[in-house]
């Protein structure tokens, strides 16, 4: 534990160093650093769907950068200091496991969603009118429709049973069919948006992460169609001259070398 506090001063100590001498942190501000945090935020995620750990501890490092970046400024305009960063999160973590730092009993870890969205409404100071109120408005569609549902559950609006809500996701499909014979462009895309919702919500109540699923489905056409085309290229072929069946067969041979 000293060596780590020893470790976390120094990178203070260096941040305090930089702000002072170096060019370009001195003109950083907090609005330029944002879209430099969303693509560390991102270039960390991409390491964790590889399992690369040596990768994730570097990414956590430049995300670590960032925090004591945000907590320099913060200091400087006298608005909090990294101490207070510090304070707040574990205060808010004491206080929103009440199960581990109190009396409070639960059963398991859904007892322990449902209450901390529960906390969070109740937490002093609060400036959130509902349940909603807090999640970013600039999160990516899919991520933020999970995160809706992940809060909405925590009050009890949820299904009663997971089953339940594929009568939905076929509800949904055939209300974009629908549209679809309509030729209602506006709605179509209205029907697509609701039927994606249901999906991701089937992919909470089955334990699956919707980002990681499409992810992961990603990377495997990705794969299989990066074989296709080098597959084709090394024949003196053009994927343009092809037929569908033809790019087929080298498909289907992709699969199988998975």
């Amino acid at each position: 534990m000293k060596e780590t506090l020893q470790s976390f001063e120094r990178l203070l100590n260096i941040m305090d160093e930089l702000r002072e001498k170096c060019p370009w942190d001195k003109k950083q501000t907090l609005d330029s650093l944002r879209k430099l945090t969303i693509e560390e935020t991102y270039e960390l995620g991409d390491a964790i769907i590889r399992k690369d750990l040596q990768e994730i501890k570097k990414e956590l490092g430049d995300l670590m950068l960032h925090i004591a970046f945000y907590a320099k400024i913060g200091d400087e305009q006298k608005a909090f200091a990294m101490k207070d960063v510090l304070d707040s999160i574990n205060e808010k973590l004491v206080f929103r496991h009440p199960h581990i730092f109190g009396d409070v009993e639960v059963a398991d870890a859904s007892e322990v969603e449902s209450n901390w969205e529960a906390l969070k409404l109740k937490e002093k100071g609060r400036k959130q009118e509902g349940v909603l109120d807090g999640v970013p408005v600039s999160l990516p569609a899919m991520v933020k429709a999970n995160r809706i549902q992940e809060k909405v559950r925590g009050v009890g609006f949820d299904w009663e049973e997971r089953e339940q809500v594929w009568d939905k996701v076929v509800e949904e499909m055939h209300e974009l069919k629908e549209e679809i014979d309509n030729q209602d462009k506006d709605k179509t895309e209205a029907e697509f948006g609701d039927l994606f919702f249901a999906m991701v919500n089937a992919a909470r109540l089955y334990g699956i992460d919707p980002e990681a699923a499409l992810e992961r489905t990603n990377r495997k056409f990705m794969k299989r169609f990066n074989y296709l085309e080098s597959k084709t290229i090394k024949q003196g072929r053009s994927l343009k001259d092809m037929s569908l069946a033809e790019m087929d067969v080298i498909w289907e041979e992709a699969k199988t070398k998975e």
